[in-house]
């Protein structure tokens, strides 16, 4: 099968890049886990850290999220996020509606995707 040619504008296919990550150091990813999420309405997440890299994408609702002592930002539906790995969420806490997402775990043979409360 050949992929098919970007055809133009006309196309009923369009892709678009909507998140990049550049990772500080390679992994060695046997596997990708997928998890749906959902925090009920005002539930803060609490500070943690993951095991490895985390990224995804809000599918309902609305989440405030920080990173490693950076700025707030306010994630809605259609919006991607990245938690790199080892590193210290400040906050993911769920909106006024709560909020569902999408997170894509890449792990290493034998490794769980893992949270660590802080």
């Amino acid at each position: 099968m050949t992929p098919s040619p970007d055809l133009g504008p006309d196309t009923p296919v369009t892709r678009a890049v909507v998140q990049d990550v550049l990772l500080a150091a390679p992994l060695a990813v046997t596997r990708i886990q997928t998890r749906r999420i959902t925090i009920a309405p005002g539930v803060a997440g609490g500070r943690h850290v993951h095991n490895g890299p985390v990224v995804g994408v809000i599918e309902a609702g609305s989440a405030t999220m920080a990173v490693d002592g950076g700025p707030e930002t306010v994630l809605a539906a259609g919006d991607v996020f990245y938690e790199p790995g080892e590193t210290v969420v400040d906050r993911f806490d769920a909106g006024p509606e709560g909020v569902t997402f999408v997170a894509h775990f890449p792990v290493a043979e034998g490794v769980e995707p893992e949270l660590r409360p802080l």
